[in-house]
């Protein structure tokens, strides 16, 4: 048996006294906290006071019926599980309890055993439900969140490239005139990057919850992959004046996944590291094949992660602050694609940091296997 819950309350209303009696002492007897009434009427007023998990209900009361009591209950709490215990089953009773919200139904006279199995399964059913109900309650949410925060994303920039271009056109033609025009164009192109950043992270993030981002699983070398993304890199580095190191070597690192998804992850992480560094600091790759996983490690020099926001780190939207806006720009959505991407291909992302010493982000996805993939593959087209 699963590990009961604090408010896995079960209630049962039965007139009959030797019923009542034993269903408390066999639920009681695997830890369920149990109150038992004698008819709908108070069995109601317990429920109300109690709120249940679960509630056992007779059909055959003196009173309020069974099925009025169930339609009750449910006007109570309709997450609460109901099962029906009568000594007059017949298919017809069933239906109709199950019509009017029962979940199960359980003959008399019946076994502790089967008492307790039923009881399991309701509890179980009401788990999940409560589950689902809440994770749809959080997407909400998160999708409000979202929507609030990308539209406010938006609407600096847009608002900045309209004043800018505002100003320009009530310009005159003059010299002076000119050189402004040149600063604040390139101030538009900034803000613009900005706008397209934003997109391209909403909608990667969409694909990647929408399960349409990595569906094509192939054979990709990761050295290939995270080679090119450095190379692409350089100046942007040197800029910073971060120097990069491959420690790659000539080894094939091969997973199996998407090309596209995979160097969307490494492209956010080695950003990242440059982003965060600091000047004359540098960037290392490294990776390594053991116990059937490919391992590779992007490590930084740069400004290190807080232990306050360690947790926070994968979280969207999240952007860790330390005083430095340009070090903090940026969406927030970069680390949650990479974690979604990761968690989708079968591996994990981990990340070691010390403040003001540097990162670690190490990521590790199944190896690629020649001969099992092609087996599966196999499988799959059969």
């Amino acid at each position: 048996m699963g590990e009961i819950e604090e408010q896995d309350c079960i209630v049962v209303i039965d007139d009959d006294y030797a019923m009542r009696l034993s269903c408390r002492q066999t639920l009681s007897k695997s830890g369920y906290p149990v109150e038992v009434f004698e008819d709908g009427a108070q069995g109601l007023e317990g429920v109300a006071r109690l709120k249940p998990a679960l509630v056992l209900v007779d059909l055959k009361m003196p009173g309020l019926s069974g099925m009025e009591v169930i339609a009750r209950i449910h006007e109570i709490d309709p997450n609460i599980v109901i099962v029906v215990i009568t000594g007059y089953a017949t298919i017809h009773t069933a239906v109709d309890a199950m019509k009017a919200g029962a979940y199960d139904f359980l003959p008399k006279p019946f076994k502790p055993d089967e008492l307790r199995l039923i009881v399991r399964r309701g509890l179980e059913r009401r788990r999940l439900h409560l589950e689902s109900r809440q994770a749809e309650i959080e997407r909400e949410l998160l999708k409000r969140r979202f929507v609030t925060f990308v539209s406010h994303q938006l609407k600096s920039p847009l608002a900045a490239i309209h004043q800018y271009l505002d100003i320009l056109k009530r310009l005159g033609d003059t010299e002076e005139t000119r050189a402004r025009q040149g600063e604040w164009l390139d101030r538009c192109l900034v803000r613009s990057r900005e706008l397209q950043q934003i997109i391209n992270d909403w909608l990667t993030l969409a694909s990647v919850e929408g399960e349409t981002f990595s569906r094509q699983r192939v054979e990709v070398d990761l050295n290939e992959v995270v080679s090119g993304i450095l190379k692409a890199y350089e100046k942007t580095a040197e800029e910073s004046g971060v120097s990069l190191h491959n420690e790659l070597l000539g080894n094939a690192y091969l997973v199996r996944g998407d090309r596209n998804c995979l160097s969307v992850l490494f492209d956010n992480l080695i950003i990242n590291a440059i982003k965060y560094n600091k000047p004359s600091g540098c960037v290392t790759v490294s990776g390594m094949e053991r116990e059937g996983e490919v391992v590779i490690e992007i490590k930084d020099t740069g400004i290190g992660i807080p232990d306050k926001y360690r947790e926070f780190l994968f979280d969207e939207f999240f952007r860790v602050k330390n005083g430095d806006p340009g070090k903090t720009a940026g969406t927030g959505l970069g680390l949650p694609i990479c974690k979604r991407i990761v968690s989708e291909l079968g591996g994990s992302i981990e990340v070691e940091s010390t403040e003001n010493i540097g990162s670690v982000f190490r990521v590790r996805l199944p190896a690629f296997s020649g001969d099992k993939e092609a087996r599966e593959h196999s499988g799959e087209a059969e």
